[in-house]
């Protein structure tokens, strides 16, 4: 890329722009400076890694503001680092026209977020995005919130952020595994309503950060998320509309939970949550069975797992199913395909051949 791209997530008087760019430290900067010249309090939760990995990248950005950094991984979005953040904030004098810079991967958007919406009952939050699974979804739409031991993101709210800045040299400190991670979410859009990009994402082959079109890829991702936000941003349609970004997430979900937060990153989780959205559209009669050497082909080809590693409980992952806040009146939807490219809900799914599914990830303990 060149010269920064920036398009609105179209939302009336919560509209936001996302700007992406190869460097916008200078972007970044700019914001923070305009800030803090007009006397309003600024406050940097960030990545504990990625603090320390992008140590001249965070002075450029943001100068001497406060900085709260805590630790990387799903564990963190917890009520006791919402306190944290609570503290922080609080130590600070941050007032309500106080703007809180997220800056990390989807766990620290969602948690700083969550605490934006609360403190003060609402202050403004930029979101800065630094893993590629939350430049291209977790940081665009405004869901935010925390896990408890129930099951994950049940505690949360809608709120926009101010801004997006997707600065694409931030993926190059990641972790591969990590980068890897994100390209299910990548994936995933390509399954659900973009088969260009689908196609795309196969004729390019492995997706790395220095990639040269890894730029247009996250471009078409945001672009296609703003499109369902903007339609539904608050998931109220009774049927489609934002819960189809769920696609291989309810099972996703299950499989991180059950084997405990941390085992699979979140994108390897939805990976293999992904194969089964297929198997369970094949055993519909959706689509046909090819569909799965396709799916499967390009989860492989960008180094995401297409099954368990380790057996997990066949009970305890419907349990976990059942927990998931898509439930509705007691019945769970499943987002399934009925072409690549193009999905739809479903809520009568069938408990048997649910089982059947699950049993195809690995051999399962009942």
């Amino acid at each position: 890329m060149n010269a920064p791209t920036v398009f609105d997530v179209p939302l009336g008087k919560r509209s936001y722009p996302i700007i992406i760019g190869d460097d916008l430290t200078g972007q970044i900067r700019q914001q923070v400076d305009t800030l803090v010249s007009e006397n309003v309090p600024v406050a940097l939760i960030a990545d504990d890694q990625l603090a320390e990995l992008q140590a001249p990248f965070m002075k450029a950005a943001f100068g001497d503001i406060p900085v709260l950094t805590l630790p990387a991984g799903e564990t963190t979005k917890d009520l006791v680092y919402l306190e944290r953040i609570f503290t922080f904030l609080a130590e600070m004098k941050m007032d309500r026209s106080g703007w809180v810079i997220a800056l990390g991967g989807g766990v620290i958007g969602d948690l700083v977020g969550f605490a934006a919406a609360t403190y003060l009952r609402g202050v403004k939050f930029i979101q800065i995005p630094t893993t590629l699974l939350a430049m291209t979804d977790s940081s665009v739409g405004g869901k935010t919130g925390i896990n408890i031991p129930q099951g994950k993101n049940l505690v949360g709210a809608f709120y926009q952020p101010q801004a997006v800045y997707v600065s694409l040299d931030l993926l190059k400190s990641l972790p591969g595994r990590e980068f890897a991670a994100g390209m299910a979410e990548v994936i995933k859009y390509g399954m659900l309503g973009d088969l260009s990009l689908f196609e795309r994402l196969e004729s390019l082959g492995r997706l790395t950060p220095d990639h040269p079109e890894l730029g247009i890829v996250v471009e078409i991702c945001c672009r296609n998320k703003a499109a369902v936000v903007e339609a539904d941003e608050r998931e109220t349609g009774s049927s489609g509309g934002r819960a189809l970004l769920n696609l291989g997430h309810t099972f996703g979900h299950a499989i991180e939970k059950v084997a405990g937060y941390g085992v699979y990153l979140h994108g390897e989780a939805v990976a293999i949550g992904l194969i089964l959205a297929t198997r369970l559209s094949i055993r519909l009669g959706l689509i046909p069975e090819k569909i799965e050497d396709r799916v499967a082909g390009l989860i492989e080809v960008n180094q995401l797992p297409t099954s368990l590693e380790e057996p997990l409980s066949l009970e305890s992952l419907k349990h976990a199913m059942l927990s998931d806040k898509k439930v509705m009146r007691g019945k769970l939807k499943f987002i399934v395909m009925e072409a690549l490219g193009r999905v739809v809900t479903r809520s009568d799914v069938d408990e048997a051949v649910v089982d059947d599914v699950l049993r195809t990830a690995t051999d399962l303990i009942d």
